[in-house]
């Protein structure tokens, strides 16, 4: 959309903001990631809180599939901007995609906690985090 709007509609044309681009690795299991990384944070001069949750799908309780799923939050510890979601696990690519949004709105960590979950998701996990693990 950017080049077409450069190239045939210049008085539409906004810069592509690259911070906070999403992106999804669809293998078994699906990996999923928006913003940075816990290393990339340190890097950065960020003071890092980490929040993880590792589980099993609540879908494949009945099931002999063994498959678990990872979930990351990285936080600002100072500002509680959240900072990163990862994730690898069924899914993660749709769940990664609207987390994007909440990164690019600049998301803390406290509008996270104050969300509602839909039970019973995966996704829900995201908000549902409460103790940093590091």
């Amino acid at each position: 959309m950017a080049v077409a709007r450069r190239l045939f509609k210049p008085e539409q044309y906004r810069a592509v903001d690259y911070n906070h681009i999403p992106t999804a690795v669809f293998s078994l299991p699906n990996i999923g990631t928006v913003g940075l990384t816990e290393e990339e944070a340190k890097k950065a001069g960020h003071e890092v809180q980490v929040f993880e949750s590792r589980f099993r799908p609540m879908k494949l309780s009945l099931t002999d599939n063994q498959e678990r799923t990872l979930m990351k939050l990285v936080v600002d510890a100072n500002t509680d901007r959240v900072l990163g979601c990862h994730m690898v696990g069924p899914d993660a690519g749709e769940i990664v995609q609207s987390l994007a949004i909440a990164l690019k709105a600049g998301a803390t960590k406290q509008i996270f906690d104050d969300t509602i979950g839909v039970h019973p998701t995966a996704a829900e996990e995201f908000v549902t985090m409460r103790t940093a693990v590091r």
